[in-house]
């Protein structure tokens, strides 16, 4: 009887009305649905996303498309966790480790730059490899946004975080070490 006085009849039926459309939404939504699986992700071919996406240490040289970062992006936290700097030489991977240097070639007019693999993606099917807007203009594929790529691993890091040397050449192999020691 106390509750009568504190809560109007018509408020408690709006409450169990809310209640009851809230329950009936998902059942209805539910069996809109034909309940066949979710096809695969079409750039995993059947894999998971963590064989798709496994890191490549064979040192092989893969062909494919290049994108690169949007200004917009400069100091967003990349994979590694070092701020992205649109005038620094970085490129981000699905599948080289990071901290791999490697070489990217446009395919279109031989232009290269050296690149250190610091974030994952593109995850874009066809696509290899997203370069900073500096190396973008290196390559000089500015104005497409895309273009096709060669990219040569020079130097990969081993689990210890060690340098295991690739299938590409260092640009200056030796430069900067003192022969004396």
């Amino acid at each position: 009887m106390m509750i009568a006085l504190l809560r109007p009849p018509g408020a408690l039926c709006v409450i169990i009305s809310l209640g009851f459309c809230l329950w009936l939404v998902p059942a209805v939504a539910s069996d809109a649905s034909d309940n066949t699986p979710t096809p695969p992700i079409p750039s995993l071919k059947g894999k998971s996303r963590q064989q798709a996406y496994a890191p490549d240490y064979s040192g092989k040289t893969r062909t494919g498309k290049a994108s690169f970062y949007s200004n917009k992006l400069a100091g967003e936290t990349m994979a590694d966790g070092t701020p992205m700097n649109p005038d620094s030489n970085v490129a981000a991977s699905k599948t080289l480790p990071l901290g791999t240097k490697a070489k990217v070639t446009n395919l279109d007019n031989g232009k290269s730059a050296v690149v250190d693999i610091r974030d994952r993606g593109p995850y874009v099917d066809g696509r290899i490899v997203d370069v900073s807007p500096k190396v973008a203009k290196k390559l000089e594929m500015t104005q497409e946004g895309v273009a096709p790529v060669a990219v040569t691993p020079i130097e990969l890091p081993k689990p210890d975080n060690a340098r295991n040397p690739g299938t590409g050449k260092a640009p200056h192999a030796g430069q900067g070490r003192n022969q004396a020691d």
